[in-house]
């Protein structure tokens, strides 16, 4: 699976569950700043990613993710040491 394939499941993951608009999500759009993904909807986006790639994340590997790009670059890692 290449990096471009993980970006475009997680994009559409934000654009249909959580409605952020389409133009916001870019690579170094913030999480939580720029896309306002707040608390709960984090809980949303990593229960998406453990179910879509199949890999668990803990909340320690999560805390120095602030983008786009940084969390869609953890994932394609996670899922090529699978």
């Amino acid at each position: 699976m290449e990096i471009q394939e993980v970006e475009l499941k997680v994009k559409e993951f934000l654009i249909e569950e959580l409605e952020i608009e389409e133009d916001a999500i870019c690579a170094d759009a913030k999480l939580k700043d720029d896309l306002n993904i707040g608390s709960l909807e984090l809980v949303d986006v990593v229960v998406f990613v453990e179910n879509e790639f199949g890999f668990k994340i803990e909340p320690q590997e999560f805390k120095k993710i602030i983008t786009f790009s940084q969390f869609c670059e953890f994932v394609w890692k996670r899922v090529q040491s699978k």
